[in-house]
């Protein structure tokens, strides 16, 4: 943290000494707060980059949603009035639409196998798409494992989830999943949901412990279970008018500042997972660790036939065999 705090003030143009050269500063928005992993991993971007380039490009982070939810960061990024953002994949569905690959649930077997693929040919070819959406994309990240809570009963298996109303992400293959499940989808912006559950509007949503704990969902939601059900990607995006300002040397710089602060996040998003569910059950959360996940990937075979299709399924065996 400590390191994430420096990085802050330097990219808010508190440059040392050493720096001579005027700073450029960019800004990165993202929604996550302060001891968010993303935050902390971005605050190492963030200080690489400028002591990479001697001060002569910094970066201020701007988080908590304070330049705009995902989406609006998102074209933000594509127009040019916003210079980089992290996010998840989930949301640049909306902009990518081959991006919902990484939405498929039970997907990935585990993080490392998620990392594996991601780093490897099926990701780069995302990366590689990306600049026909007015889009760059420098690295993938994880911000693990989504989990499902909610204010009416444990889950276990795929009937405890019939009737339930859950907060999803504004992703249609997300929305298709869960309502196949018998669940009533709600889309809804993050900023939006604590109020949300609080007031019963939804009775519970679905994200990794790391954003469950962040967002403070653990106040107002009884129980959790461990459904692994999707993992989540993030992607380190810049804007290309930004991108192709840069010099060759720069880029690397970026790129590998990138790659970085990627495996960063993934020690944060570990860290979290080691104390995240003690913090819930210290909330009063009930957690549920037997979820009979084969029984809800058995659900959506119908669905799986029609993802082999939309991707091909060559492309899901790809991804099967990486190890």
């Amino acid at each position: 943290m400590k390191r994430y705090l420096i990085a802050a003030c330097l990219a808010l143009g508190m440059t040392n000494a050493a720096h001579a050269d005027p700073v450029r500063t960019l800004n990165l928005g993202f929604v996550g707060g302060a001891n968010a992993p993303e935050a902390i991993a971005m605050g190492q971007f963030a200080e690489e980059v400028l002591d990479k380039t001697n001060g002569r490009l910094a970066v201020r982070l701007q988080g908590g949603g304070a330049l705009g939810g995902d989406r609006e960061v998102i074209e933000g990024v594509q127009l040019g009035v916003i210079d980089m953002t992290v996010v998840s994949t989930s949301i640049v569905v909306n902009f990518a639409p081959e991006f919902a690959l990484f939405d498929i649930p039970f997907l990935f077997r585990d993080f490392d196998h998620a990392e594996a693929v991601l780093g490897g040919p099926v990701g780069q070819e995302m990366l590689d798409g990306l600049p026909d959406k007015g889009l760059v994309g420098l690295a993938f990240g994880g911000m693990g494992f989504r989990q499902l809570t909610n204010n009416v009963r444990p889950v276990k298996t795929p009937a405890d989830v019939e009737g339930l109303k859950i907060r999803t992400q504004q992703n249609d293959l997300h929305i298709a999943v869960w309502r196949d499940l018998g669940v009533l989808p709600t889309p809804m912006a993050i900023p939006e949901v604590y109020s949300a559950l609080q007031q019963g509007v939804v009775d519970g949503q679905e994200n990794p412990v790391g954003a469950i704990i962040n967002n403070r969902f653990g106040e107002v939601q009884k129980y959790m279970s461990l459904t692994d059900h999707a993992f989540t990607p993030l992607v380190l995006l810049v804007s290309p008018s930004v991108y192709s300002s840069l010099s060759d040397e720069d880029k690397a710089i970026f790129v590998t500042a990138a790659k970085n602060a990627m495996e960063r996040n993934r020690k944060e998003v570990d860290a979290v997972l080691q104390t995240g569910i003690e913090t819930l059950e210290s909330q009063g959360v009930s957690v549920t660790t037997d979820v009979d996940k084969a029984a809800f990937r058995a659900e959506l075979d119908d669905l799986y036939r029609d993802f082999a299709q939309r991707f091909g399924q060559d492309k899901l065996d790809a991804i099967s065999e990486t190890k």
